[in-house]
């Protein structure tokens, strides 16, 4: 699981960071609300632990913009006014912590927001698609279509990142868990056998110098 860290003191990021990596969690920092939501321009993530008083642009401000990815969002932040609560939940927040907090309850919440928020997209739904993301079937009508893993795991990668263009060098990062060498066709056949299969020559783009998108 992929976090973003969204905090601009330097040592509750670091803090955040290594207790979560510890925990088995991949993370990302940004420093400011404008720096977030540049990164989230191009990368996408299964949550994001967000404080309210940022430079640039502000919590609660940026949790506008994050809403459209529709990725959960815990705000961590030192306001623990009633109103601030209500309002940064009214937002579209899944939990809200205040600081101080135990590193401890901060890794049980973020547990339990990615158990929620995952348990409602254990089935996706793609036009004359159903996939079910837990048993890893794919079916059309009622029928199961034949899918490799890594096509699988390439498909829920488009899928969670609709009408995103996505480098090719990521998607091998995070399909086939290994660094890109910029010659490599496995990207592109994967690709193809994709399309072919699921018949989605249409949805499935080619995006110049960039790779790929899936456009809904």
């Amino acid at each position: 699981m992929k976090l973003l860290i969204v905090e601009d003191e330097e040592y509750i990021a670091d803090f955040m960071m290594i207790g979560l990596e510890k925990a088995g969690y991949e993370c990302e920092i940004a420093y400011d609300g404008k720096a977030a939501a540049d990164v989230l321009e191009v990368k996408r993530y299964d949550l994001i632990l967000l404080d309210i008083m940022l430079p640039e642009v502000n919590g609660f401000e940026l949790m506008e913009y994050i809403r459209e990815y529709h990725t959960p969002v815990i705000f961590i932040t030192a306001r623990s006014r009633l109103e601030d609560k209500v309002k940064g939940l009214g937002l579209g927040a899944d939990d809200y912590i205040t600081k101080p907090f135990a590193l401890a309850e901060l890794i049980a919440r973020v547990e339990c927001v990615l158990r929620r928020y995952h348990k409602g997209q254990e089935k996706i739904l793609f036009r004359d698609l159903e996939i079910d993301a837990v048993s890893r079937v794919v079916r059309r009508n009622g029928e199961n279509i034949e899918l490799t893993m890594k096509e699988l795991d390439l498909l829920l990668l488009f899928l969670r990142n609709r009408n995103i263009p996505l480098f090719r060098d990521r998607i091998y990062e995070e399909v086939w868990e290994g660094e890109y060498d910029g010659e490599s066709r496995t990207v592109d056949l994967h690709v193809q056998r994709l399309k072919k299969k699921l018949g989605l020559h249409t949805s499935i783009i080619s995006v110049r110098k960039i790779g790929y998108r899936l456009e809904d």
